[in-house]
């Protein structure tokens, strides 16, 4: 299911490492990795592949089939995502992505450093969302 959705994505993932092999084998040979996946009526609408790493989480990539961008669906996995975890999380995101950063910045993530020229010359955002242990 996820190799389908990266198929209607694949203009966008210019280099896509989301197969059902990777995720398969990244699943039996990294204690950290994981999926949240979103379904809806048996298909896959998007999922996020984060690292739980002990004190954090860290989004690894986030996905959002292009027939459910913009209705909310990337919002609501975030916060199942922060529901689930409860800890800090990290992330890091192109600068030129202001919608993501727009979204990440609902749930309270902070800029917290830049990658200059990560991405073919775009700098890369550092975001961090932390969690208020002294409640």
């Amino acid at each position: 299911m996820i190799k389908e959705l990266e198929k209607e994505n694949i203009f966008e993932i210019k280099h896509s490492f989301l197969s059902r092999k990777i995720v398969l084998q990244e699943l039996e040979n990294n204690p950290f990795a994981k999926y949240l996946i979103y379904i809806e009526k048996g298909k896959v609408i998007g999922y996020i592949y984060y690292s739980d790493i002990y004190d954090r989480a860290e989004i690894n990539q986030i996905e959002v089939d292009i027939s459910h961008r913009n209705c909310g669906k990337a919002t609501e996995m975030i916060k199942k995502l922060t529901e689930l975890v409860n800890k800090n999380i990290t992330l890091e995101v192109r600068e030129d992505n202001i919608a993501a950063i727009r979204l990440y910045k609902k749930f309270n993530f902070k800029k917290v450093a830049i990658r200059e020229g990560y991405y073919n010359g775009i700098d890369g955002v550092l975001m961090e969302r932390k969690i208020d242990r002294s409640e």
